[in-house]
Order: structure tokens, then sequence, then C-alpha cells
């Protein structure tokens, strides 16, 4: 009965061990993925042509709400709740929101566009509050175990 419960926990401890390093690897590709997609749209924007003023408005609540969507998506693999669907679902559906939101202000003639960049712009900043305390969390943590292995 013992040898049993040795081998039980030895294999639970493993299956968890190897859970534990799929998640890390999960984490270090999708961090791949948001560095690759911010090369990829540095490129294409800086060789695309000039906007037009008419769209300009468009295209800058646009890039407000997927600023908010990569910020969340960061926001959520720190607290390991990150879920692509969401991620991806997210990201076009707030920038198709906020764009609708932009033609309809227009058509009002109403800046209904300030409304959503209001928002975004709030989330974006709670996002970077969360992980700007995970990174100096673990920054001073790494402080105080080199101060303790010191000792």
């Amino acid at each position: 009965m013992g040898l049993e419960l040795e081998n039980i926990n030895i294999l639970t401890s493993e299956i968890f061990y190897k859970i534990m390093i799929k998640e890390g690897e999960r984490i270090k590709m999708v961090i791949l993925i948001m560095i690759i997609a911010c090369i990829l749209g540095a490129i294409v924007g800086l060789n695309a042509p000039m906007i037009s003023y008419t769209y300009s408005s468009y295209l800058a609540i646009a890039i407000v709400a997927a600023l908010d969507s990569v910020f969340g998506g960061i926001a959520s693999v720190i607290n390991k709740r990150f879920d692509m669907k969401t991620f991806i679902s997210g990201f076009f559906g707030n920038a198709v929101l906020a764009i609708l939101l932009t033609v309809l202000g227009e058509k009002l003639n109403v800046d209904i566009y300030l409304a959503a960049i209001v928002v975004f712009v709030g989330r974006m900043f709670s996002n970077l509050g969360i992980i700007r305390r995970y990174y100096v969390e673990k920054w001073t943590n790494k402080i105080t175990d080199k101060k303790e292995s010191k000792k």
C-alpha cells in the first residue's frame, strides 16, 4: 500500500512538472507571437502610404483599441488566464466597435469616439499597472534573494 502511494505521488509530481513546463513554453510562445506581430505591424506601417485626413480618426481609434487588447493580453498572461480565442476576438471586436462608434458619431455630428478613447486608454493604464506591479515585484524579489544568498 505504501509503495503504491509513493508511485502515485511520483507520477502526479511528474505530470505536474510537465504541465508547468508546457505552461512556461506557452507563455514564451504568446509573448514571441506578440513581438513578431508588433515588428510586422511596424514594417507594414513604415512602408504603407500616408493615410488621408478623412480616415485618420478611424485608424487612430482602431490602433488605440488594438493596443488595449495587446496590453490586456499581456496582463492575462501574467495572471495565467490567457486564452487565444478571447484575445483574437477582443482584438478585432474592439477595433471594429471603436470604428463603428466613430462612424456613428460622425453621422450624428457628435464626438462619440472620445468616449471610446477614454475607456480604452483607461483600460490600457489599468493593464499597464498590472504589468508594472508584476515586474517590479519580480525584480524586488530577485534583489532580496541575491542579498539573502550573500549572507
